[in-house]
Protein backbone atom coordinates (compact mmCIF):
# COMPACT_ATOMS: atom_id res chain seq x y z
CA UNK A 1 0.00 0.00 0.00
CA UNK A 2 1.13 3.62 -1.12
CA UNK A 3 1.87 6.06 1.02
CA UNK A 4 -0.72 7.93 -0.37
CA UNK A 5 -3.61 5.17 0.18
CA UNK A 6 -2.19 4.68 3.96
CA UNK A 7 -2.98 8.59 4.70
CA UNK A 8 -6.36 8.43 2.95
CA UNK A 9 -7.53 4.73 4.88
CA UNK A 10 -6.08 6.39 8.59
CA UNK A 11 -8.42 9.70 7.45
CA UNK A 12 -11.43 7.29 6.79
CA UNK A 13 -10.96 5.71 10.31
CA UNK A 14 -10.62 8.81 11.91
CA UNK A 15 -13.65 10.15 10.13
CA UNK A 16 -15.74 7.12 10.87
CA UNK A 17 -14.62 7.06 14.78
CA UNK A 18 -15.59 10.75 15.15
CA UNK A 19 -18.84 10.00 13.41
CA UNK A 20 -19.47 7.16 16.01
CA UNK A 21 -18.58 9.85 18.34
CA UNK A 22 -21.12 11.97 17.16
CA UNK A 23 -23.80 9.60 17.30
CA UNK A 24 -22.94 8.25 20.43
CA UNK A 25 -23.10 11.89 22.34
CA UNK A 26 -26.64 13.00 23.95
CA UNK A 27 -28.19 15.31 22.66
CA UNK A 28 -29.87 17.80 24.97
CA UNK A 29 -33.07 17.84 24.22
CA UNK A 30 -34.85 19.11 27.68
CA UNK A 31 -36.90 22.09 27.69
CA UNK A 32 -38.86 23.53 30.29
CA UNK A 33 -41.87 25.26 30.92
CA UNK A 34 -43.73 27.58 32.78
CA UNK A 35 -46.52 29.19 34.31
CA UNK A 36 -47.90 31.93 36.58
CA UNK A 37 -50.33 31.52 39.46
CA UNK A 38 -51.68 35.38 38.38
CA UNK A 39 -51.01 36.83 35.34
CA UNK A 40 -52.21 40.31 37.17
CA UNK A 41 -51.78 42.08 40.79
CA UNK A 42 -53.57 44.86 41.87
CA UNK A 43 -51.56 47.02 44.15
CA UNK A 44 -54.20 48.81 46.63
CA UNK A 45 -53.95 51.35 49.42
CA UNK A 46 -53.33 48.39 51.40
CA UNK A 47 -50.56 46.09 49.57
CA UNK A 48 -47.97 45.21 52.10
CA UNK A 49 -45.63 43.15 49.66
CA UNK A 50 -47.03 39.42 48.77
CA UNK A 51 -45.17 35.78 47.26
CA UNK A 52 -45.52 34.82 43.75
CA UNK A 53 -45.97 31.44 42.92
CA UNK A 54 -44.35 30.00 39.48
CA UNK A 55 -45.15 26.56 38.42
CA UNK A 56 -42.83 24.85 35.57
CA UNK A 57 -42.02 21.43 34.25
CA UNK A 58 -39.01 19.61 32.67
CA UNK A 59 -39.56 18.07 29.41
CA UNK A 60 -37.80 14.91 27.67
CA UNK A 61 -35.71 15.03 30.55
CA UNK A 62 -33.01 12.31 31.20
CA UNK A 63 -34.18 9.61 34.02
CA UNK A 64 -31.05 9.03 35.32
CA UNK A 65 -30.25 12.05 35.84
CA UNK A 66 -33.20 13.01 37.61
CA UNK A 67 -32.71 10.11 39.75
CA UNK A 68 -29.13 11.87 40.69
CA UNK A 69 -30.52 14.92 41.15
CA UNK A 70 -28.53 16.87 38.39
CA UNK A 71 -31.30 18.97 37.38
CA UNK A 72 -31.50 22.80 38.53
CA UNK A 73 -33.83 25.72 38.03
CA UNK A 74 -33.46 29.10 38.68
CA UNK A 75 -36.34 31.63 38.21
CA UNK A 76 -35.75 34.88 38.03
CA UNK A 77 -38.73 37.79 37.99
CA UNK A 78 -37.59 41.36 36.81
CA UNK A 79 -39.29 44.26 36.50
CA UNK A 80 -39.93 47.15 33.98
CA UNK A 81 -36.24 49.12 33.12
CA UNK A 82 -36.10 52.21 34.57
CA UNK A 83 -33.34 55.07 35.24
CA UNK A 84 -31.78 55.59 38.62
CA UNK A 85 -28.76 57.61 39.83
CA UNK A 86 -26.54 56.70 42.45
CA UNK A 87 -25.50 60.17 44.78
CA UNK A 88 -22.86 60.40 47.29
CA UNK A 89 -23.65 62.78 50.21
CA UNK A 90 -20.80 65.03 51.45
CA UNK A 91 -20.50 67.00 54.66
CA UNK A 92 -20.57 70.43 53.80
CA UNK A 93 -20.35 73.49 56.68
CA UNK A 94 -22.70 71.26 58.99
CA UNK A 95 -25.05 70.42 55.87
CA UNK A 96 -25.49 67.32 53.72
CA UNK A 97 -25.44 67.98 50.59
CA UNK A 98 -25.51 65.83 47.20
CA UNK A 99 -22.33 65.76 45.64
CA UNK A 100 -21.03 62.96 42.68
CA UNK A 101 -23.39 61.01 41.45
CA UNK A 102 -23.68 58.66 38.59
CA UNK A 103 -26.60 57.61 36.52
CA UNK A 104 -27.67 54.74 35.31
CA UNK A 105 -29.79 53.81 32.31
CA UNK A 106 -31.97 50.08 31.53
CA UNK A 107 -31.90 48.64 34.88
CA UNK A 108 -34.48 46.64 36.03
CA UNK A 109 -36.67 48.14 39.11
CA UNK A 110 -37.01 45.06 41.03
CA UNK A 111 -35.09 41.67 40.79
CA UNK A 112 -36.51 38.53 42.35
CA UNK A 113 -34.37 35.52 42.36
CA UNK A 114 -35.41 31.69 43.41
CA UNK A 115 -33.25 28.83 42.79
CA UNK A 116 -33.11 24.86 43.48
CA UNK A 117 -29.68 25.41 45.60
CA UNK A 118 -27.32 27.94 46.01
CA UNK A 119 -25.75 29.56 43.14
CA UNK A 120 -22.14 27.96 43.93
CA UNK A 121 -23.30 24.99 43.94
CA UNK A 122 -25.30 24.88 40.51
CA UNK A 123 -22.69 26.79 38.08
CA UNK A 124 -19.60 28.41 37.67
CA UNK A 125 -19.29 31.68 38.58
CA UNK A 126 -18.23 31.82 34.96
CA UNK A 127 -21.53 30.52 33.48
CA UNK A 128 -23.77 33.20 35.69
CA UNK A 129 -22.10 35.83 34.75
CA UNK A 130 -22.33 34.92 30.88
CA UNK A 131 -26.34 34.87 31.65
CA UNK A 132 -26.20 38.06 33.95
CA UNK A 133 -27.76 35.74 36.46
CA UNK A 134 -27.85 37.03 40.25
CA UNK A 135 -27.95 40.70 41.66
CA UNK A 136 -24.16 40.81 41.27
CA UNK A 137 -23.99 39.16 37.57
CA UNK A 138 -26.37 42.10 36.08
CA UNK A 139 -25.07 44.42 33.66
CA UNK A 140 -25.20 48.06 35.47
CA UNK A 141 -25.24 50.07 32.36
CA UNK A 142 -24.00 53.70 33.00
CA UNK A 143 -25.49 56.95 30.90
CA UNK A 144 -22.88 58.00 28.10
CA UNK A 145 -22.73 60.95 29.98
CA UNK A 146 -23.99 60.25 33.02
CA UNK A 147 -20.24 59.62 35.20
CA UNK A 148 -17.33 61.96 35.55
CA UNK A 149 -14.55 59.36 35.45
CA UNK A 150 -13.87 55.83 35.15
CA UNK A 151 -12.91 55.42 38.73
CA UNK A 152 -16.13 57.11 40.28
CA UNK A 153 -18.30 54.74 38.21
CA UNK A 154 -16.30 51.90 39.73
CA UNK A 155 -16.72 52.86 42.80
CA UNK A 156 -20.55 53.79 42.50
CA UNK A 157 -21.36 50.56 40.44
CA UNK A 158 -21.62 48.11 43.44
CA UNK A 159 -23.96 50.92 45.36
CA UNK A 160 -26.89 50.31 43.12
CA UNK A 161 -27.65 46.64 43.99
CA UNK A 162 -26.58 47.24 47.64
CA UNK A 163 -29.13 50.09 47.63
CA UNK A 164 -32.19 48.04 45.73
CA UNK A 165 -31.16 44.98 48.43
CA UNK A 166 -31.52 47.67 51.06
CA UNK A 167 -35.24 48.64 49.96
CA UNK A 168 -35.80 44.72 49.22
CA UNK A 169 -36.42 45.73 45.35
CA UNK A 170 -34.03 43.52 44.59
CA UNK A 171 -33.74 39.88 45.99
CA UNK A 172 -32.57 35.98 46.15
CA UNK A 173 -33.85 32.96 47.89
CA UNK A 174 -31.96 30.23 47.49
CA UNK A 175 -33.61 26.63 48.09
CA UNK A 176 -37.09 28.52 47.21
CA UNK A 177 -37.52 26.49 44.05
CA UNK A 178 -38.94 22.64 44.83
CA UNK A 179 -39.25 19.53 42.89
CA UNK A 180 -42.90 18.53 43.29
CA UNK A 181 -42.03 15.17 41.56
CA UNK A 182 -39.74 14.16 38.87
CA UNK A 183 -40.71 16.24 36.47
CA UNK A 184 -42.83 19.73 38.11
CA UNK A 185 -41.29 21.69 40.21
CA UNK A 186 -42.61 25.35 42.48
CA UNK A 187 -40.59 28.61 42.33
CA UNK A 188 -41.93 31.36 45.49
CA UNK A 189 -40.57 34.95 44.45
CA UNK A 190 -41.07 38.15 46.95
CA UNK A 191 -42.66 41.01 45.70
CA UNK A 192 -42.04 44.03 48.20
CA UNK A 193 -44.82 46.05 49.30
CA UNK A 194 -42.94 49.01 46.96
CA UNK A 195 -42.93 46.81 43.85
CA UNK A 196 -43.20 49.16 40.95
CA UNK A 197 -46.06 49.20 38.42
CA UNK A 198 -45.43 47.73 34.91
CA UNK A 199 -44.81 44.55 32.95
CA UNK A 200 -42.40 42.19 34.61
CA UNK A 201 -40.90 39.26 32.90
CA UNK A 202 -40.46 36.07 34.53
CA UNK A 203 -37.76 33.83 33.21
CA UNK A 204 -37.00 29.93 34.02
CA UNK A 205 -33.51 28.58 33.54
CA UNK A 206 -32.71 25.05 33.25
CA UNK A 207 -29.41 23.72 34.32
CA UNK A 208 -27.85 20.18 34.08
CA UNK A 209 -24.42 19.10 35.71
CA UNK A 210 -23.91 22.58 35.93
CA UNK A 211 -24.79 23.36 32.06
CA UNK A 212 -27.30 25.68 31.08
CA UNK A 213 -29.03 24.34 28.65
CA UNK A 214 -32.59 25.78 28.09
CA UNK A 215 -34.53 29.22 28.59
CA UNK A 216 -38.16 30.29 28.67
CA UNK A 217 -40.17 32.87 30.00
CA UNK A 218 -43.88 34.59 30.90
CA UNK A 219 -44.85 37.97 31.93
CA UNK A 220 -46.32 39.35 34.54
CA UNK A 221 -48.71 42.70 34.94
CA UNK A 222 -48.81 44.39 38.04
CA UNK A 223 -51.45 47.77 38.11
CA UNK A 224 -52.55 50.01 40.60
CA UNK A 225 -56.75 49.60 41.39
CA UNK A 226 -59.08 51.28 43.19
CA UNK A 227 -58.56 55.46 44.50
CA UNK A 228 -54.83 54.63 44.14
CA UNK A 229 -55.17 54.04 40.15
CA UNK A 230 -57.45 56.98 39.46
CA UNK A 231 -55.04 59.43 41.07
CA UNK A 232 -52.52 57.64 39.26
CA UNK A 233 -54.22 57.65 35.96
CA UNK A 234 -55.37 61.51 36.10
CA UNK A 235 -51.73 62.35 37.29
CA UNK A 236 -50.54 61.06 34.05
CA UNK A 237 -53.53 61.56 31.49
CA UNK A 238 -53.98 65.46 33.19
CA UNK A 239 -50.77 66.54 34.19
CA UNK A 240 -51.96 69.91 34.03
CA UNK A 241 -54.93 70.09 35.70
CA UNK A 242 -53.60 67.62 38.38
CA UNK A 243 -50.62 69.89 39.25
CA UNK A 244 -53.32 72.99 40.19
CA UNK A 245 -55.68 70.92 42.11
CA UNK A 246 -52.66 69.58 44.08
CA UNK A 247 -51.43 73.55 44.32
CA UNK A 248 -55.35 74.64 45.23
CA UNK A 249 -55.90 71.53 47.54
CA UNK A 250 -52.60 72.80 49.34
CA UNK A 251 -53.87 76.55 49.96
CA UNK A 252 -57.48 75.40 50.98
CA UNK A 253 -55.80 72.64 53.62
CA UNK A 254 -53.09 75.79 55.12
CA UNK A 255 -55.80 78.16 54.88
CA UNK A 256 -58.30 75.47 57.05
CA UNK A 257 -55.24 74.58 58.81
CA UNK A 258 -54.84 78.43 60.05
CA UNK A 259 -58.50 78.53 61.07
CA UNK A 260 -58.64 75.77 63.56
CA UNK A 261 -55.12 76.18 65.04
CA UNK A 262 -54.89 80.05 65.23
CA UNK A 263 -55.27 81.08 69.01
CA UNK A 264 -57.24 84.29 69.12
Amino acid sequence: MTLALRLIFMLAVCLAVQSANAQQRPVNTETVEIGLSTDTIAITSGFRGTDLTVFGALDNADPLIQRQGRYDIVVVLEGPERSFVVRRKDRYLGIWINAESVSFQHIPASYSLASTRNLQDIATPKVFAQLGLGVNNMFYEPMPDGFGSSQTLKEFTPELPRLKLKQKLYSQRPGDVQFLSATLFRATLSLPANVPVGKHVARAFLFRNGEFLRENATSLNIVKAGLEFRIYRAANQYSLLYGIFAVFLAVITGWAGRLIFRKD
